[in-house]
């Protein structure tokens, strides 16, 4: 791989305007030349936002474009695989927003074409970066709370105001986003935990609309096996009056646990017996740098990203046998 990495952005929405597009020119060895949205306007606007030498409006030019030898897919879950594959393909490493595509099913396909090209496919599943989570990460394999035995998620979050105004919000669009919210946030969480515990053996669950705002589940709660015999659950409500907000994630192990949150990046606590501790978790200004770096660091051949198509598309099973697997009796 070539020593400068030259990025180009096709998607540059909302995403990118501070978690993770201004990291590009940020890190070492790294550069944004090129950027590409379907509105041309808004495509030349970004560009001149923030000094991208060159702007697209169709999705083919920008990854022909000789200058760029990496590309970051930022569009809605539905065309990820349909931008990774095009630029794999055209010999390109791929850099992909979160959820990796709209099911498992097309996370192969990507992973697929990412062995037979030899062009490797990273994810946004940038908690595996981030300072604090670090922390955690590194709490449970110094054994800081013995052996792991159990998991929570509990995340209740207020309806958006978008939410009640039925098809404007593409996040609660199955066909776009693979599904509720669960695909968009709810990913995060089951990741990390396939970063720190292993990849889930088993699931059991319950996924249904309960405001009736939307289409897809708004209600899930599932019982999951890790490695281990590491048991656990998780209950998401994104229909949650706004006093039963919460965003908790508790690890606990035969000897203590460790509480975090995955949003709101509160302090982490880490209870031994009677002694608490706690540890900044910060928020980077941009966060998806860290993870960036990584991916920058791997394409130069200095280190390992975490986040690959491969981990990630456990998490897109993960995700769909959630959902699918729900029966509906009546």
């Amino acid at each position: 791989m070539a020593k400068a990495i030259n990025w180009g952005i096709i998607g540059c929405g909302k995403v990118t305007e501070v978690k993770s597009g201004p990291a590009f020119n940020k890190v070492p060895g790294s550069k944004l030349v090129a950027v590409m949205r379907r509105n041309a306007e808004k495509a030349r606007d970004y560009a001149s936002r923030n000094n991208v030498p060159r702007w697209y409006d169709k999705a083919e030019n920008l990854i022909n474009d000789p200058e760029v030898n990496a590309v970051y897919v930022a569009t809605p879950p539905s065309s990820h695989a349909q931008y990774a594959i095009m630029a794999m393909k055209a010999g390109k490493p791929v850099y992909v927003e979160k959820p990796m595509a709209l099911n498992h099913s097309e996370c192969e396909e990507m992973n697929r074409v990412s062995e037979q090209t030899g062009s490797p496919i990273f994810v946004a599943y940038y908690r595996r970066m981030l300072p604090g989570f670090v922390k955690v990460k590194e709490l449970i394999d110094s054994g800081a709370i013995g052996t792991p035995v159990f998991f929570s998620i509990n995340f209740f979050l207020p309806p958006y105001r978008d939410d009640y105004q039925p098809g404007l919000h593409w996040r609660v669009i199955p066909e776009i986003s693979g599904g509720g919210y669960i695909f968009d946030l709810g990913s995060h969480q089951l990741d990390f935990i396939d970063y720190v515990l292993g990849p889930v053996a088993q699931v059991s669950s319950l996924a249904f609309n309960q405001g009736n705002l939307y289409r897809p589940e708004d209600f899930v709660s599932a019982g999951f096996r890790c490695p281990g015999a590491v048991a656990g659950n998780a209950v998401w409500s994104f229909n949650a009056p706004e006093h039963l907000r919460q965003d908790k994630i508790e690890i606990s192990g035969d000897k203590g646990k460790i509480v975090f949150s995955c949003f709101d990046f509160s302090n982490i606590i880490l209870t031994v017996g009677e002694e608490t501790r706690y540890f900044e978790n910060q928020r980077p200004a941009h966060v998806q740098q860290p993870l960036i770096e990584a991916v920058v660091s791997e394409l130069q051949g200095k280190g390992k990203c975490p986040s690959t198509g491969i981990s990630a598309a456990r998490t897109s099973k993960l995700l769909d046998d959630i959902i699918n697997g729900t029966i509906d009796t009546g």
